[in-house]
């Protein structure tokens, strides 16, 4: 036991006969000053009155465990210091998933914007290119900055790459009507080319639709039509597009756009792949028979589900439907009476 005493002004004193009795100085805790003047330990005469404590070591219980957050991607519970906040759009990940994401994108050849890894993120936001340059190896943000380069690039309609293999020059290209193809000149090698279609300048004639493979010219690498080439143009960005083996049916992973990878025919709209079933591109899927069979299935069997889930719920909607029109009239009047100007 320690005997304590509080004077006045609330100083500890401590007699000498203590001192002797305690030896070292022992770790004290739970002592605090008295809130009122009217609770100070003073006795009746005006003589200090002691106060006993023990010095027992604190509880386990009595010290707060750090908050755990839950990461959205690998749904582990981690403490704070190990998680990241992205600026834009202030969603939380742990900082080693946020890692693996970001290295993943980069080598997948994905540039600029990287959006937020949650598919739901309310604010639809990007990772800002410091926090990129925080969280990757200098190697993976030097290929990062690069692929975002090159997308400013094929973005921009005032600039466009050399199509010579060996120059990677960015040319100028001069303000013409959309899908007016002009003359461009590499400042480089001086190679003169369409602003369309890349081949080799031609004035007098038009623009070939397709211009899949890149062969060996005087002037370097220009385009061929041979239709099993392994490198071809997307119909809609022109962006390079290889392929090196597997289905035949591509989607560009600049606009998104789905076609035939020998015909370079639209298939946005061809669910079942009725494309391969007829005509010169007949049996080339890349995939067996069964195999289409049974993604046609699955496609019929999603849409039948479909159907099903809006035959059930379109009662329930045709009866809650006075609910929701009066909910939704209700609010637009008290939005009315919000924005209305008060008369005095």
């Amino acid at each position: 036991m320690l005997t304590f005493c509080y004077s006045e002004v609330h100083r500890t004193v401590l007699t000498d006969i203590d001192r002797n009795k305690m030896g070292s100085w022992p770790y004290v805790i739970g002592l605090r000053r008295p809130k009122k003047a009217e609770d100070r330990l003073m006795g009746s005469g005006g003589k200090l009155q002691y106060l006993t404590m023990t010095t027992e070591n604190p509880t386990a219980g009595d010290l707060a465990p750090a908050p755990l957050v839950t990461c959205k991607l690998c749904l582990c519970e981690q403490s704070l210091d190990k998680m990241t906040t992205l600026q834009e759009c202030r969603c939380l990940f742990c900082t080693a998933c946020l890692k693996q994401y970001l290295q993943l994108a980069i080598r997948e050849g994905c540039g600029s914007p990287i959006a937020c890894p949650d598919t739901v993120c309310l604010n639809h936001g990007t990772l800002q290119e410091a926090e990129i340059a925080c969280l990757v190896p200098v190697d993976q943000f030097q290929l990062y900055q690069r692929l975002k380069f090159e997308r400013e690039v094929h973005l921009d309609p005032y600039r466009t790459w050399c199509p010579v293999a060996d120059c990677q020059t960015v040319c100028p290209v001069a303000s013409s009507d959309p899908g007016q193809p002009v003359q461009v000149e590499c400042p480089s090698c001086h190679l003169k080319f369409c602003s369309c279609c890349k081949d080799a300048w031609h004035a007098e004639v038009s623009c070939r639709e397709s211009q899949p493979v890149v062969l060996p010219t005087e002037h370097g690498a220009l385009f061929g039509t041979d239709t099993e080439a392994p490198i071809k143009q997307c119909p809609v960005c022109r962006v390079y597009i290889e392929r090196n083996e597997g289905c035949a049916q591509m989607m560009c992973k600049n606009c998104k756009h789905t076609f035939c990878w020998y015909c370079l025919q639209n298939l946005d709209n061809d669910i079942f792949l009725r494309h391969y079933d007829k005509g010169p591109c007949r049996n080339k899927l890349g995939h067996s028979r069964a195999s289409v069979m049974w993604n046609r299935t699955q496609v019929v069997g999603i849409l039948v589900g479909l159907g099903i889930i809006a035959l059930v719920t379109s009662p329930l909607l045709l009866l809650a439907s006075p609910c929701i029109i009066c909910c939704v009239c209700k609010s637009c009047r008290g939005k009315k009476k919000k924005h209305e100007p008060s008369t005095t």
